[in-house]
């Protein structure tokens, strides 16, 4: 199927086989059947090397895919002012091109995923180069797709080496999660002119909340992070005339920060947040019939605390919903390993004993109903 960009009087549109294509899509690759239910259209992937099978599952469920073409990183050795690498990296971006470029779950294409972090101006220039390089490289074996590369955020230095430096990108994706709300106007005042995707967003990052004495980031509860969600759909992706569409990150459960930081759903047993709610909505125009409980709050004796060993923590959650729900606490450590489970109530004051080896932990509380709906938060302490 042919992708083309059109500009319009106001901005820019997207269109498949002719016809009007907003995105709303998902970075992920499973639970694909409770996107297309919520109303998702689209997926992307970070790299093409496995591509064929996901493109497969996604045409046979109506999907349309974003194939991310991995570009080297810095941090894991790769240099941009390599001769050799460089030019290896290019006859890849080619192949994979060439084996899929036929596809007819293929959207577009997406070069790279934040390889401009941590390079210096002489990296950055070469960069920049390589990606105009690459891009050409793209149109010219497939021209009925067009070829978008994905930022960590922008700046205006950022847009103007894009601008300047790599003028064969069509789409620029951008991975924002506290900014995305003032995406719109900082694109703008940058000067940037194309098409945008919002390719990442979510709740606030690790990096963008504050922390306990012992660093510890303060996770917020699924129910504060659905706020973020629409908060940043409303503001960067709905009613934005250059903005084509969006991917929200994660559209399973994901462990990084914590077990439970970015995963829309519950780990291993899938129990959809509000999140996935509150992209429903956007996504149908109509409410959830039934929606997630909603975690009101979590208050503990120990929250962002030291604790001596073995001391007794107590912690209480307060719930929000239309049916009875079942509630489980569980004790991790900092890393994420588990140690154990154990059941509470709603409203009731849980009480365990803290560990007695010395070192960083959470409190996690999970809140579930009876139709595959749940809530979930936690309190980082520290035992010493």
């Amino acid at each position: 199927m042919k992708t083309t960009l059109e500009k319009t009087t106001s901005g820019w549109q997207l269109k498949r086989e002719g016809k009007p294509y907003f995105i709303r899509g998902a970075a992920g690759a499973h639970l694909l059947e409770d996107l297309v239910a919520a109303g998702g259209n689209s997926i992307r992937t970070w790299g093409a090397d496995e591509a064929g099978g996901m493109l497969d599952k996604c045409q046979r469920l109506g999907l349309s895919v974003t194939v991310g073409i991995w570009l080297g990183h810095k941090e894991h050795g790769f240099r941009y002012t390599d001769p050799k690498a460089v030019a290896g990296q290019l006859e890849a971006v080619y192949g994979h091109v060439a084996r899929y470029k036929d596809h007819p779950a293929l959207l577009c294409w997406a070069l790279g995923n934040e390889m401009e972090v941590g390079l210096d101006d002489t990296e950055s220039e070469a960069m920049w180069k390589h990606l105009e390089q690459a891009a050409q490289s793209v149109h010219k074996a497939d021209p009925d797709h067009p070829v978008m590369t994905v930022v960590a955020e922008i700046s205006d230095k950022k847009i103007a080496q894009l601008k300047q430096l790599a003028p064969s990108i069509d789409i620029l994706g951008i991975n924002s999660y506290g900014g995305a709300p003032s995406l719109p106007e900082r694109l703008r005042k940058a000067g940037w002119t194309k098409p945008y995707v919002l390719t990442e967003f979510g709740p606030l990052g690790p990096w963008e909340v504050g922390k306990t004495e012992w660093g510890a980031p303060r996770e917020e509860s699924s129910t504060q992070k659905a706020r973020r969600y629409a908060e940043s759909y409303a503001r960067a992706v709905a009613g934005q005339a250059s903005c084509l569409g969006s991917y929200v990150f994660h559209w399973d459960d994901k462990v990084e920060g914590t077990v439970t930081w970015f995963g829309m759903f519950l780990p291993k047993t899938s129990e959809k947040l509000a999140s996935v709610d509150v992209l429903t909505q956007a996504w149908t125009g109509k409410p959830v019939a039934k929606p997630c409980p909603e975690l009101v709050s979590l208050t503990s004796t120990a929250e962002g605390k030291t604790v001596a060993p073995g001391a007794t923590v107590s912690a209480t959650v307060a719930v929000r919903a239309s049916g009875p729900v079942r509630v489980r606490w569980e004790l991790r450590r900092e890393n994420n390993a588990w140690l154990t489970e154990l059941p509470g109530e709603a409203g009731k004051p849980f009480t365990l004993a803290a560990p007695t080896e010395p070192g960083a932990y959470r409190l996690f509380v999970y809140v579930r109903d009876s139709h595959g709906g749940a809530a979930t938060a936690n309190v980082p302490f520290q035992v010493k």
